[in-house]
C-alpha cells in the first residue's frame, strides 16, 4: 500500500485562481516537496492525510462509500479563502495512501476484509507516529472509525504513552476483539494499552448494544446519550461537550468526529436523527481549543452513496478541517 503524495501540479489543477484573490489551493505545501523522514524541515502545524478506504466498515457488516470522501475533499478544502485567520502556510497536504486493492476484496468474505483492516492499521500507525514524531498536528480525512486505532497507537507510540480520546459519535465503536473492522478500532486500542480515558459524545440508545455498555462501563469509558442532551434535556449540548472535554484534557488527546452524527450526510450509516453540521463545528471549535489536542479524524463520510452528494460533503468536511485548525491556532497554548 502506497503513499501517493500531493504534487504542486495537483494543487494548481484542483485550485481556481482569481484576481486579487488568495486560495489555500495557491500557498500550501504540497507533501511532494518533502522527504517523510524530514517532515520536521516543514514550517507547517497540520499535516493533512486522505485514507479512501472501504474495508473497515465492510469488514464490520456494513456498507462501502467511505473511500469517496478523499476526492470528494480536496477541491472544496484547496478553494477556501486564505485569510489572517487560516494561512495555508501552516498546512501540508500530505497525500493519501493507494487502498484500492483493499477496496476491491469481496463483502461477503468477512475474514478477507479484516486482514486488510489490520493491514492497514500497521501502515496507518507507522504514518501517524512519523507526523507526530516531527512535531506536527496530523488531520485524517475519510475511510472508516477503523483507522482511529492507527491514529491513536502512532499518536501513544511517538509520545511514549497512552493518549486520551474524546469522540463525537452515534455508536461508541467498542465492539469485541473479533478481528479488526471500523466497530472495535477503541477497543483494541485500549486492550493494548495505547488508548487511556476515552469519552463519547451524544451516542444513540437504539445503537450500541447493553453487553458493549457494560463493556465500557467495567473499562471506564465516559459517554453522554444523545437523548439525554436533545431530547430529555438533561445537559446542554455546549455543556456536554466540555464535560467530556475535561475528562480527556489532562494529557494529549485525539479528537474524532465520526460524520455518522450528522443529521442526513452521507455516510457510511447516514441517519435520520442527529446533530447538526452547526454542531459538528461547534464541536471541533471547542475539542480543538487545547494544546493537548494532537490531532483530527474525520472518517465515515461517504458521498458515493447519495449520487451529486461530492461537492456538499466535501464542503462540510472542508469546514470542519479549517474549524480545528483555527481552534488550535487561536489557542494561546498551541
Amino acid at each position: 500500500m502506497n503513499l501517493k503524495l500531493i504534487e504542486k501540479s495537483d494543487l494548481k489543477r484542483l485550485t481556481d485562481q482569481r484576481a486579487r484573490e488568495v486560495k489555500i489551493g495557491e500557498s500550501i505545501q504540497a507533501g511532494s516537496d518533502f522527504i517523510l523522514e524530514d517532515l520536521a524541515d516543514s514550517t507547517a502545524t497540520f499535516v493533512i492525510l486522505g485514507i479512501p478506504e472501504n474495508v473497515g466498515p465492510r469488514a464490520n457488516c456494513g456498507q462501502g462509500g467511505s473511500e469517496s470522501a478523499w476526492e470528494a475533499f480536496l477541491p472544496k478544502f484547496l478553494n477556501i479563502q486564505e485569510t489572517d485567520k487560516f494561512k495555508g502556510e501552516d498546512l501540508l497536504l500530505l497525500g493519501s495512501l493507494d487502498c484500492s486493492e483493499f477496496n476491491a476484496l469481496p463483502s461477503d468474505d468477512l475474514a478477507s476484509l479484516r486482514k486488510a483492516v489490520a493491514e492497514i492499521d500497521y501502515v496507518v500507525s507507522d504514518l501517524i507516529k512519523l507526523i507526530v514524531s516531527a512535531g506536527k498536528i496530523p488531520i485524517i480525512i475519510g475511510g472508516g472509525h477503523n483507522n482511529a486505532y492507527g491514529a491513536i497507537k502512532g499518536s501513544s507510540q511517538a509520545f511514549n504513552q497512552a493518549i486520551n480520546c474524546i469522540n463525537l459519535d452515534p455508536h461508541a465503536d467498542y465492539r469485541t476483539t473479533e478481528g479488526r473492522h471500523s466497530g472495535n478500532g477503541f477497543t483494541y486500542a485500549k486492550n493494548e494499552g495505547y488508548l487511556a480515558d476515552y469519552a463519547v459524545l451524544a451516542l444513540h440508545e437504539n445503537y450500541n448494544s447493553a453487553a458493549m455498555l457494560q463493556q465500557m462501563q467495567e473499562d471506564g469509558v465516559h459517554h453522554i446519550f444523545f437523548e439525554d442532551i436533545f431530547l430529555r434535556n438533561k445537559i446542554d449540548y455546549r455543556l456536554s461537550i466540555n464535560q467530556m472535554l475535561d475528562l480527556v484534557n489532562d494529557q494529549k488527546y485525539g479528537v474524532e468526529l465520526d460524520c455518522d452524527a450528522i443529521q442526513d450526510f452521507p455516510s457510511s450509516a447516514q441517519t435520520p436523527s442527529g446533530i447538526s453540521t452547526n454542531d459538528a463545528r461547534l464541536y471541533l471549535t471547542i475539542a480543538g481549543s487545547s494544546k493537548n489536542a494532537v490531532y483530527l479524524h474525520l472518517p465515515e463520510a461517504a458521498p458515493a452513496l447519495v449520487k451529486g452528494s461530492a461537492p456538499q460533503v466535501g464542503k462540510l468536511l472542508a469546514y470542519l478541517v479549517s474549524d480545528f485548525v483555527k481552534a488550535k491556532k487561536s489557542f494561546s497554548g498551541s
